[in-house]
């Protein structure tokens, strides 16, 4: 967040608007991919929450502006590769988030508000932990557990049922009676402080990788192709709700909690009822005193309307329920020391410090690095220049103070300077790449004239950090996605000399012998690693290498089967400064083929002046996405690079059907509602296909609204403007499918 503007969104122009919204919907999409589908988060929670608050407040400002891919209303990730999909019956929507007393207070006055004119009605309310692991839905039918699945993007989530079944928590059958023919329990899968010890030192033991968190690795558990490896990592579960349902369990959220005990549920043994704004802070300190001591982590307390009918009649708002919110705790703090700092550079070159510490623990997390984001940072002061940490600077051999709130990111928000010592001096900043030595320099904003808040290596492609970060970025999952091919193999590649540029990927099998040379010898030093930490010597070699001569073949053939990738898919690929996935996919339906955007990307390089005189003006593409394609093709070897893989590759072209009786082609149509037969996403696509138009919001401008239940303030500003509204079925009908 620190590199956006932090003019006041009633100062901005509609330009400054269009491009901030540009950039906001990527870093979201980007913290969103990284939390819900990576499980590996890069951002607090609070910069996270921040980044959706700036970006509501300017659709606010200026709705004719809103995003078709706005990330308003979006709920987590798309669901991660190799497992099958689930529509959620009833959608996993998200949470709204109050930070104090008062944003309670404010909560419960909105409910009372809207409730004023329900004579002597009193409001009640629970208040549960909010527990941090990885939200599942669990499908019973007649009382069977049929069908497990992840919450994914809200609408569709991955299937784990096998991997749901190896949970305790989780009964095969439901006890008890009472339980309606169909119902979705929902609830959070987690994994206990004492559990994540232990598989820590079993995989220290072994030689094997090191588990961050709880969450992240309770996460990544579920997300096992093999169920018992899942099984062996005794997760946990609670549950707390419930989706679609053939009948309520109970007339109220507590007493169908209860029930859910009954049934043969863990349930939060914290879980209160409230009737007052000081009832319910009282008990949110109570929750927190114990917090330490319960032996997993959580990190608030949830709030909700006890009455399912209340529940029904306060509703929604986009992406929300309105009669529930998460109070979250305050980030937890821990104080250690920066015994150095070092400078990391990214994919596009990007110089980044990271201040490396006597490891301290916070929040269940050991944590040793922390991202000290910019060298101003470290100066103690913003990218507007004003202080932070009242303007202390850091510096190698300083106390500093640490927090979490939630993330695996922390942050340092304090220096002691009574304990700093006396020959620490101030840190500063190379500006020459630790790597390849070239220049390192803070660019120009040309639109503000400010310099950017970090340094960038000016070397690119010969810059051996920006070439592997580039490559890895070439083959993970939003992009290329080579199965097999991850981050580790791709540092032994290139520093063995077997891969340099993407299109070295797909030579890999003519060198079959060298990549068998070069993963052997890694085999060979991971072994005497785990020998070495064990004790035990290595058994069964003959049938380990037998194993891994056939993932040797799966790689090629995992290589072999991306060389027709979709467009938007190799776009983002490339690795272009400024074109996440979302831009890519635009770039798609531009272009259409990868040819005429090569084509359309030398014309710019060679031109002189408006950018706008070669790029077609495109909704949603702003000078920031047009210039990062101009200087993409301004360097020779990046054009030869592409060449080199086009040669490899045959991206597929992004056609567009449009049948010459197309009713939909040309006109503008918005989504609202829960779609039942599709995801937002597939939605969105199938219309562009088949040549409409998708708006974000409704407007004088729009021609149809497809509207699903639960559509709410764009079916009012619908039929008040004459748009005309269908169905979903309608919409299929119209367009063919």
């Amino acid at each position: 967040m620190s590199d956006l503007p932090l003019k006041d969104v009633s100062d901005l122009s509609e330009a400054e608007a269009r491009d901030e919204l540009e950039r906001l919907a990527a870093a979201i999409a980007e913290a969103d991919l990284a939390y819900h589908q990576n499980d590996a988060p890069e951002i607090t929670d609070a910069e996270y929450d921040a980044l959706r608050v700036r970006n509501a407040e300017i659709e606010t400002a200026f709705p004719d502006l809103v995003r078709s891919d706005s990330p308003t209303g979006k709920v987590g990730a798309a669901p991660a590769e190799g497992f099958s999909k689930v529509r959620h019956a009833v959608p996993m929507l998200s949470l709204a988030k109050a930070y104090t007393d008062d944003d309670v207070a404010d909560f419960i006055e909105r409910g009372r508000r809207f409730f004023q004119k329900d004579e002597g009605l009193e409001l009640a309310f629970t208040a549960e932990p909010k527990i941090d692991g990885l939200s599942a839905s669990l499908r019973y039918e007649n009382g069977v557990f049929v069908q497990g699945a992840t919450r994914g993007d809200g609408s569709v989530g991955e299937d784990i049922t096998a991997n749901l079944r190896t949970i305790a928590d989780i009964p095969h059958k439901l006890s008890g009676s009472g339980w309606p023919e169909v119902i979705e329990i929902r609830g959070e899968v987690y994994m206990t402080y004492a559990e994540f010890q232990a598989l820590k030192e079993r995989s220290a033991a072994a030689g094997g990788q090191n588990y961050v968190n709880p969450r992240n690795t309770a996460a990544g558990s579920l997300r096992q192709k093999d169920p018992s490896v899942t099984a062996s990592r005794n997760l946990r579960f609670f549950a707390y709700a419930w989706g679609f349902t053939t009948e309520d369990p109970a007339p109220t959220q507590y007493e169908a909690v209860q029930k859910f005990a009954e049934w043969g549920f863990q349930i939060s043994p914290l879980m209160a009822r409230a009737k007052s704004v000081d009832e319910l802070i009282a008990h949110y300190h109570k929750i927190e005193e114990q917090r330490a001591s319960l032996g997993y982590d959580i990190d608030g307390v949830v709030y909700k309307v006890d009455q399912l009918e209340l529940q029904r009649r306060w509703g929604f708002v986009t992406g929300e329920p309105r009669w529930a919110v998460a109070h979250k705790f305050p980030a937890e703090r821990a104080t250690t020391r920066v015994r150095d700092i070092e400078i990391q550079v990214g994919r596009t070159g990007t110089l980044a410090p990271v201040a490396r510490l006597d490891p301290v623990g916070v929040g269940g997390v050991t944590v040793v690095n922390v991202t000290l984001h910019n060298e101003d940072y470290i100066a103690g002061r913003d990218s507007n220049g004003l202080p932070i940490r009242e303007g202390k600077d850091i510096r190698i051999g300083d106390t500093v103070t640490i927090q979490r709130a939630g993330d695996v990111i922390p942050q340092i928000v304090d220096v002691l300077l009574d304990k700093r010592p006396k020959d620490a001096e101030p840190y500063h900043m190379r500006d020459t790449c630790p790597v390849c030595g070239s220049p390192a320099v803070r660019e120009i904003n040309e639109k503000t004239g400010k310099e950017d808040s970090r340094r960038r290596c000016t070397g690119e492609l010969i810059c051996p950090a920006q070439a592997v970060e580039s490559l890895k970025h070439f083959v993970s999952r939003g992009a290329l996605d080579i199965e097999g091919l991850g981050a580790e193999n791709i540092e032994l590649f290139f520093a063995r000399g077997l891969v340099k540029t993407p299109a070295d990927i797909f030579a890999l099998k003519t060198r079959r012998a060298e990549v068998q040379q070069a993963l052997a010898h890694r085999r060979e030093e991971q072994a005497r690693a785990r020998e070495d930490a064990s004790g035990k010597t290595r058994k069964n070699v003959r049938a380990v290498e037998e194993r891994n001569y056939e993932g040797l073949d799966k790689l090629f053939s995992a290589i072999d089967a991306r060389r027709e990738p979709e467009l938007d898919r190799f776009i983002f690929s490339l690795g272009i400064r400024h074109i996440g996935e979302t831009t890519a996919a635009v770039l798609a339906r531009t272009f259409s083929s990868i040819d005429e955007l090569r084509a359309k990307g030398i014309e710019a390089a060679a031109a002189s002046g408006d950018l706008h005189q070669v790029f077609p003006s495109v909704n949603g593409l702003g000078d920031t996405v047009w210039e990062a394609l101009r200087d993409f093709f301004d360097n020779p070897q990046n054009v030869e690079a592409l060449d080199r893989l086009l040669v490899e590759v045959k991206p597929k072209d992004y056609v567009v059907t449009i049948s010459a009786d197309s009713q939909v082609a040309g006109k503008t149509v918005v989504f609202t509602g829960t779609l039942e037969k599709m995801s937002r996403s597939e939605a969105k696509a199938m219309a562009e296909r088949v040549g409409a138009k998708v708006a974000g919001s409704v407007s004088a401008k729009t021609d149809i609204l497809v509207a699903g239940p639960g559509a709410g303030s764009k079916l009012k500003a619908a039929q008040e403007l004459g748009v005309e509204v269908i169905s979903e079925d309608e919409w299929f009908a119209r367009v063919g499918k």
